[in-house]
């Protein structure tokens, strides 16, 4: 069996060789801190973001698109693995016991960070580890003509890294891996409702706010939520109404980011590729390209064709499993 992960700070995709993506759960772990022992991974342990008592936390093992936790990784990976794998036959099972794993990272990663990730996956039952640069995995996913003298261009933008790559005849020419993407929209909203509000929220109330009304483009018609919190004076839970235009303003700042690494990979592109650019234009994926308007303020501050690929959050999930070699 073979197996592609997008192993991503926000959320773990699983695709196996010739059935698609079979796996999709958050990359939260939740351990027992006085005996150690892992009590629930993936969407089971996110339930229990900031519900947990002392004694029990629930860990986000990856952090900035790299292992922060390598322990904690480890078990993830094991448990995703053989999940995965519990549908083989006995025969197969019995002959070839472990899986030959490609799994993705950010496009800039150093060598020890690359060296934690093969690790984990070895020790995570892993046969062979083959490494893939995220933003490859997302152009081959959202079916760009890679291995082509022509340049594409791909922006994913995930839930730790943005990443912002020119690639032609199979290779990238030109990145940038930027450690803003979805987990800084989330803390920004959150900074932005305590400082306006006085209004403490968590991280799964800000990433509803993202999703329900978030905005990097102003919108024909706005939006608004109540979102519920503490209250920072009085200690007590509270209820306040936002809308889309002031969550668009706490969002300013690391969407600016991104839009700057964009702009930086386009000025160092060599010419060539530049005018296929600017005829194929630039692809979005990762959870972030959902962010309403983000398209279109790309497009008018960059000047070319921006595009939401079709299924932006299976782009790299897709990509990694193309790769996957026999």
């Amino acid at each position: 069996m073979d197996i592609g992960i997008d192993l991503g700070t926000a959320n773990v995709l699983v695709h196996v060789k010739g059935k698609g993506i079979v796996l999709r759960e958050p990359s939260v772990v939740a351990k027992d801190m006085n005996t150690g022992k892992t009590l629930a991974v993936g969407e089971e342990a996110r339930q229990m973001l900031g519900r947990t008592p002392g004694h029990i936390q629930a860990i986000r093992p990856l952090r900035d698109g790299v292992i922060a936790d390598f322990e904690v990784t480890e078990s993830m990976l094991s448990y995703f693995i053989k999940k995965v794998m519990r549908d083989r036959s006995w025969y197969m099972t019995l002959f070839r016991p472990k899986p030959n794993v490609v799994i993705c990272v950010p496009a800039e990663i150093t060598s020890v960070e690359e060296r934690a990730v093969k690790d984990a996956a070895k020790l995570a039952g892993a046969r062979h580890v083959e490494i893939i640069a995220e933003p490859m995995a997302a152009a081959i996913g959202a079916g760009l003509p890679i291995d082509g003298p022509s340049g594409s261009m791909v922006v994913d933008i995930g839930g730790g890294t943005t990443d912002v790559a020119v690639i032609s005849l199979g290779g990238i020419v030109v990145s940038q891996s930027l450690r803003v993407a979805g987990n800084k929209l989330d803390e920004a909203i959150i900074r932005y409702v305590r400082r306006v509000y006085n209004l403490m929220i968590g991280e799964r109330m800000a990433e509803e706010i993202k999703i329900k009304i978030g905005s990097a483009y102003k919108l024909e018609s706005e939006l608004a939520m109540e979102i519920r919190g503490r209250d920072l004076i009085n200690g007590l839970p509270n209820t306040v109404k936002v809308t889309s235009e002031e969550i668009r303003e706490a969002l300013s700042e690391p969407v600016g980011a991104i839009v700057e690494a964009v702009k930086s990979v386009l000025e160092k592109t060599p010419p060539e590729l530049s005018s296929d650019i600017i005829d194929r234009g630039v692809i979005l994926t990762g959870g972030g390209a959902l962010l309403r308007g983000l398209d279109k303020l790309l497009a008018e501050v960059c000047g070319i064709p921006v595009i939401v690929a079709d299924d932006p959050l299976s782009c790299v999930a897709h990509g990694t499993g193309m790769w996957v070699r026999l």
